[in-house]
């Protein structure tokens, strides 16, 4: 309320200065008085609405502007000192329009070419200014004007040179900044367009104004007043324009409530990720989904997703304090958190819908996953076992043949001959008993078949190299492929457990409960196992989850894996 009194109050000052001037009168007075309070009026308006509205950096920026616009008019007082003061800020509201319109909408300089262009202004605004009215009769400025209170000495030569240095360096600085603001534009993406454009343009257009003001008063002002005019016209629209971006931005919040009829009917019936790119007004918008099962984002149809992304920015979307999912957008966003906010909080229904959808994506994928690698390991397995048929008992077979075949060529001619083949073929069907029996407990162990899970598992950790205990709590009956997947479980874990983990003890603890076998398999070694592709720990998560069941590793770096694995026994 201060701000706008004085901005009220410096208005009528202003048209008292004018009014009582001796530099204007009639017509040309009652215009200046009317563009000087129009247009300090309307920036001190506007930095006071947009400062209400959370930016609180441009609002000052404007208000600035808005009464440094007014302070050039001291150089209307008929009086030598306020007369010299107005003369020496007349170019301070130019440096804070220049600094407005690159620190837009962020209110911060993005990089050193806009802090050396804002350097350059300082010093043009202020150093020069001042070095020019050192020299400068009160003459060059107006013939009615009030004398010169700083002039130290009069030196018309060097304080026309150091006008005209002025007017160079300030042309060249707005050409320099036409083509940056057009660069910039150019270079932004959709939702930084939308923001940029309006402020940029007007800010573009009142430096061409100013290019062509200059030019106009370095060859004696042929154009008239007509530059000046402009420049006036285009330094008022530039408030104008940051309220119309404020004015897009409050519209964009509208397509909310658009956002909310889209998805009433469903996300069966709408794309969500188009939905929230359209209210968001960001084409490259990307969305991933939270599994809590991986910890993992996937997106819509299961894949991995990658929220992290340098160029980008990212919002988590929440429910009752569980995370969803994640919207990955562009920077320029977090300039309208409102509207970020109000997307996230409409589509927040939707989004745990489509998490769960992306849930049983991700679970189809990797059931996919987990048939091909079991599909690949079986062809593996028999073609192992084929090989040891062939290279093994297939050929002591053979050999037993061709043994008995001799026998039966001997048996009157040479018994002798004859007994030593039949012995031969003797201890040939026994090794390839012994082979075929080794064969088949590498599909279903012996002590499995015969004595069951519990035994099988004691069996395992007797055989341990790593001292192991055992608890069993076996009270319900087994289905025999899940008791045989249960002991690769174990034989796996215990076989990893004495490659890896550098472990003194391991405990295997099993029981059935509520339908389910349950088997752990815990050790105190280094930890830091995982189950990555190809590795034996990945095979029996595959098996194990080819029976419906569950596997989950829990090893952390500081020591000790414990194995879980819930198996269904109906």
């Amino acid at each position: 309320m201060s701000l706008a009194v004085l901005a009220f109050l410096s208005g009528l000052g202003v048209i008292c200065l004018i009014a009582l001037s001796r530099q204007e009168a009639g017509a040309e007075a009652a215009m200046s008085a009317v563009l000087a309070v129009t247009v300090g009026w309307a920036y001190v308006g506007s930095g006071l609405l947009t400062w209400r509205h959370g930016r609180r950096r441009i609002g000052s920026i404007l208000v600035f502007i808005g009464l440094a616009w007014f302070a050039t008019y001291l150089a209307y007082s008929n009086d030598s000192f306020w007369f010299t003061l107005g003369t020496a800020l007349e170019d301070v509201y130019l440096v804070g329009v220049m600094y407005l319109v690159l620190v837009f909408p962020h209110g911060r300089l993005s990089g050193r070419v806009d802090r050396a262009l804002m350097a350059v202004g300082v010093v043009l605004g202020t150093v020069v200014e001042l070095a020019w009215l050192v020299l400068a009769d009160s003459g060059v400025v107006c013939a009615d004007c009030p004398d010169n209170a700083v002039r130290i000495v009069s030196d018309h030569a060097w304080a026309n040179g150091i006008l005209q240095a002025q007017r160079g360096a300030a042309l060249v600085v707005s050409v320099v900044a036409v083509v940056l603001f057009v660069r910039r534009i150019r270079l932004a993406s959709t939702p930084v367009r939308r923001s940029l454009a309006p402020v940029l343009w007007t800010g573009g257009a009142f430096c061409v104004a100013m290019v062509v003001t200059i030019v106009n008063d370095v060859a004696g002002e042929p154009m008239g007043q007509a530059p000046n005019f402009m420049c006036g016209l285009v330094f008022a629209a530039i408030p104008v324009s940051i309220l119309a971006s404020m004015l897009r931005q409050r519209l964009a919040r509208g397509a909310v409530a658009q956002l909310v009829v889209q998805l009433d009917g469903g996300p069966g019936g709408v794309d969500l990720r188009d939905a929230l790119s359209r209210a968001l007004g960001d084409p490259d918008l990307a969305v991933g989904y939270w599994l809590a099962s991986t910890e993992t984002y996937v997106d819509s149809r299961g894949r991995p997703f990658d929220p992290d992304d340098p160029e980008k920015a990212s919002t988590l979307v929440q429910r009752n304090g569980r995370p969803v999912a994640v919207l990955v957008h562009d920077k320029a966003l977090q300039d309208d958190r409102a509207l970020v906010d109000s997307v996230c909080a409409a589509a927040g229904m939707a989004l745990e819908n489509e998490r769960l959808r992306a849930d049983l994506e991700a679970r189809l994928v990797e059931l996919r996953a987990s048939r091909e690698r079991l599909v690949r390991a079986a062809e593996s397995e028999r073609r192992r076992l084929e090989r040891d048929l062939h290279d093994g008992a297939q050929q002591r077979l053979i050999a037993v043949a061709m043994s008995i075949a001799l026998a039966e060529a001997n048996l009157r001619a040479n018994p002798v001959a004859a007994g030593a083949a039949l012995d031969e073929a003797r201890d040939g069907l026994a090794r390839a008993m012994d082979e075929l029996r080794t064969l088949s407990q590498g599909i279903r162990p012996a002590v499995l078949v015969e004595r069951g899970l519990g035994a099988a598992l004691a069996e395992l950790a007797r055989r341990s190299t790593v001292s192991a205990t055992v608890d069993l709590r076996l009270r319900a009956a087994v289905p025999a492929d899940i008791e045989t997947a249960a002991y690769y479980v174990a034989s796996e874990a215990l076989t990893n457990t004495a490659k890896h983990a550098h472990a003194s003890g391991v405990t295997i603890a099993a029981e059935t409960h509520d339908g389910l076998l349950r088997l752990r398999v815990t050790d105190d070694g280094v930890g830091g196992a995982e189950a990555r592709d190809g590795s034996g720990l990945r095979g029996l998560a595959d098996r194990v989850e080819g029976f419906g069941g569950t596997l989950n590793i829990h090893s952390p770096a500081a020591g000790g894996t414990s194995l879980s694995v819930e198996l269904p026994c109906v």
